[in-house]
């Protein structure tokens, strides 16, 4: 087994330091054992000997290969990243931590899953791009030894591996590896389309091959006279893409011309070019159909001049034709660069990763797993557009992107401020869809109010919706700001404060600490948002005056008891008469807090005078029937105001207290305090006190209360 992979090292790497590779053979080895054994029934070790052996095949460097074998030990057994950093190296130790992280994800759902799949590689590729040239490797022997697993793993792997992996192994330029992975996919996730084309391929084989033979034998005479060196052959396209164009594009096998590309080979760019004169001279090119990758390369690195020509029996076929290094490329794709191996700095293969640094941008902004993947498959899926800078440079941007598309791409300030754009000198509108060799100028105007909220609907690349949406929420944030600041500053001084005694900074970052904000921004923005309401920071406000002023808080709010005068008296300050006593002590009890239109009772306390509870109230039920009670009515002619608490239970949810704010001032009560916590069924149970007039005032209140979305529960309350 060791042989062959060393062989297979050696073959490409003569220099290679192969203890390095039989170090972490014997390690893996020992730590894996023959007794733990895959679903295959072979010995665990297998598999991350045979990810090495994938890894040899894409000409990676040794450290690579050694974590490749090694990349399993960490998660499986009782091995630590240390004991491999003491062991072999940092680097290898490293790449195995990250090969192990990506798999130690844990996730809700399969959108989040994905989700945070696909953001763990993005980080991942981020810092060494070989991380995840190793996970591909892993996973693609995964899927070749799929067929031991249950069908409902099989389609669940095949799904994931369609979905992520292959994706990221065509944006790194890993053809050979992408065109496998979609093949063993398709096999588990519909069996029957597969089977179904595969026949269908064997059966057209023999004329197919016939048919290509002929344009080669014609092209070879050709490139021979023209003294070009060269190597050409027929390359049957994968079942993928065959199935992709059948189910996607509603065409039948027949109706698909191009299963077979010919691939020509040749020394130098120029000899490109002469090949691509020869080919036209044989046959009529297809118009539209010819693409300059060599000029303009795919951001995944891949350079080829491809067209498609009408042959001598009136069918089209493709043509690819590239260098033997832009194959390799091609072939192998980011593996192809030995950036790692030399141990330099390599300035054109850290350009060519530019598309990395955009996506690991814009994906920091993002938190929404849907918004995730739905921008992550734009910059992964789809086919792209080319254009030009009023400099020359290229940039390459989603198919169906627009001028606003380019602007964020050249930068978000030139974004903010595009009030309009040029193409090819010529003023298009915004929504233009860009073409191949357009050549952009952005208009900006400094007085710009910054982009439209329908530019979300018309722009296409992730990379220009992420930083739309930034700039409203940034914007948002600051009208949050300047709204829930003048919303507090409001509720001080209706509280009968001024804004000096309060407002106090160190007080203010006293309640972000407690509420675990980040600043007092943010807790201002909440209070904007109406995500919490300005009492509830008042409230605190008052509570921190009171701790640190309590005689200037009780000589300024000071609670009297009020003397109950005798019945002759017309408007009794308490609001309550009681039969034939005078200058008697009187106190709302706060166990049930009554207010006008209650049923009342008074109970005469020892040394407080007379207690007035509600009927109902449990503490009066409870009491002893000692002939301390004594009747008490109502003044209706009095105008006080009373405190009244009630209980509200509701689904937590942002903007809920907005709602209640909004439905008690729409009544023009007063709420004095307010105390919210939410239970661990996310249940928000808020206890807030009111000053009320009269008991039918707190029903209206109580009704409009349920009636708000999430509500479940309103009533009143008794301690």
């Amino acid at each position: 087994m060791l042989d062959r992979l060393i062989n297979d090292i050696l073959a490409y790497n003569p220099m290679a330091d192969i203890s390095i590779i039989k170090k972490a053979y014997e390690y893996a080895k020992s730590f894996h054992g023959d007794i733990i054994l895959r679903f295959s029934g072979e010995a665990y070790f297998t598999h991350p000997f045979n990810v090495a052996l994938i890894l040899a095949e894409l000409n990676m460097d040794v450290d690579t290969i050694a974590a490749g074998l090694l990349h399993d030990v960490v998660e499986d057994t009782i091995a630590t990243v240390d004991d491999i950093k003491k062991e072999f190296n940092e680097e290898i130790a490293n790449l195995v931590d990250g090969v192990t992280k990506l798999s130690k994800v844990k996730y809700k759902s399969k959108e989040e899953r994905q989700a945070e799949s696909l953001r763990k590689m993005v980080i991942a590729m981020s810092k060494d791009i070989r991380v995840i040239i190793i996970k591909l490797a892993d996973r693609l022997h995964n899927i070749r030894t799929l067929q031991y697993m249950s069908p409902e793993k099989q389609k669940e792997k095949a799904i994931e591996t369609l979905e992520i992996y292959a994706p990221i192994a065509n944006r790194l330029g890993m053809a050979s590896i992408k065109w496998e992975l979609e093949d063993l996919s398709l096999q588990y996730i519909d069996p029957e389309g597969f089977k179904d084309i595969t026949e269908k391929v064997k059966q057209k084989r023999k004329e197919r091959e016939e048919y290509i033979q002929g344009i080669i034998n014609t092209l070879e005479g050709k490139l021979r006279e023209a003294e070009i060196d060269f190597e050409i052959s027929g390359r049957p396209k994968s079942i993928y893409s065959i199935y992709k164009k059948m189910y996607h594009k509603n065409k039948t096998f027949e109706e698909i011309y191009d299963v077979t590309a010919i691939r020509i080979l040749v020394n130098s760019v120029r000899d490109c070019y002469g090949v691509l004169g020869t080919v036209h001279t044989l046959w009529k090119p297809m118009p539209g159909r010819f693409k300059d990758y060599i000029a303009m390369p795919k951001p995944n690195m891949y350079q080829s001049l491809h067209t498609t020509v009408i042959s001598f029996n009136g069918e089209p076929f493709e043509i690819q034709i590239r260098t033997f290094e832009m194959h390799k490329t091609a072939e192998l794709g980011i593996a192809a660069h030995w950036k790692y191996k030399e141990g330099v700095k390599d300035s054109e293969f850290d350009e060519k990763l530019n598309w990395l640094r955009h996506m690991l941008d814009w994906q920091q902004d993002t938190n929404d797993p849907k918004e995730f993947m739905e921008s992550l498959k734009i910059d992964l899926y789809t086919d792209e557009v080319f254009v030009f800078t009023p400099k020359g440079d290229v940039i390459n941007l989603p198919a169906g992107s627009t001028p606003i598309d380019f602007a964020y791409r050249v930068h978000s300030g030139v974004g903010n401020r595009c009030i309009g754009a040029k193409i090819n000198g010529r003023i298009v509108p915004l929504d233009y869809k860009l073409k191949n060799g357009n050549q952009i100028e952005i208009i900006t105007s400094s007085s710009s109010n910054g982009p439209s909220r329908d530019w979300l609907k018309i722009v296409k690349s992730s990379q220009a919706k992420s930083k739309i949406r930034k700039f409203f929420k940034d914007k948002e944030k600051d009208t949050n700001i300047d709204k829930g600041k003048e919303a507090i500053e409001r509720e001080i001084k209706r509280q009968g404060f001024k804004l000096t005694e309060l407002f106090k900074d160190e007080w203010i970052q006293e309640i972000v600490k407690k509420m675990n904000f980040k600043s007092s921004e943010n807790l201002f923005a909440s209070v904007g948002h109406g995500t919490m309401t300005e009492l509830q920071v008042v409230t605190k406000l008052i509570a921190k005056y009171k701790l640190l002023h309590k005689d200037k808080y009780e000589e300024r709010f000071k609670v009297t008891e009020t003397q109950v005068p005798v019945k002759a008296k017309p408007t009794p300050t308490s609001g309550v008469i009681i039969q034939d006593l005078d200058n008697i002590k009187i106190r709302f009890s706060k166990c049930c807090s009554p207010v006008p239109g209650d049923e009342i009772v008074g109970y005469i306390t020892r040394g407080r005078g007379v207690s007035i509870h509600r009927a109902d109230c449990t503490n009066i039920i409870a009491a002893e029937k000692d002939g301390r009670f004594i009747e008490v009515e109502w003044d209706t002619g009095n105008k006080m105001t009373y405190t009244a608490e009630i209980q509200i239970e509701s689904i937590d949810r942002p903007g809920l207290l907005q709602d209640i704010t909004t439905a008690y001032t729409a009544l023009k009560v007063n709420a004095i305090n307010l105390n919210l916590r939410v239970n661990k069924d996310k249940v928000a149970i808020m206890n807030m006190t009111f000053e009320i007039k009269e008991s039918k005032d707190l029903a209206e209140l109580i009704k409009r209360f349920k009636k708000i979305d999430g509500v479940l529960d309103v009533y009143r309350y008794k301690k």
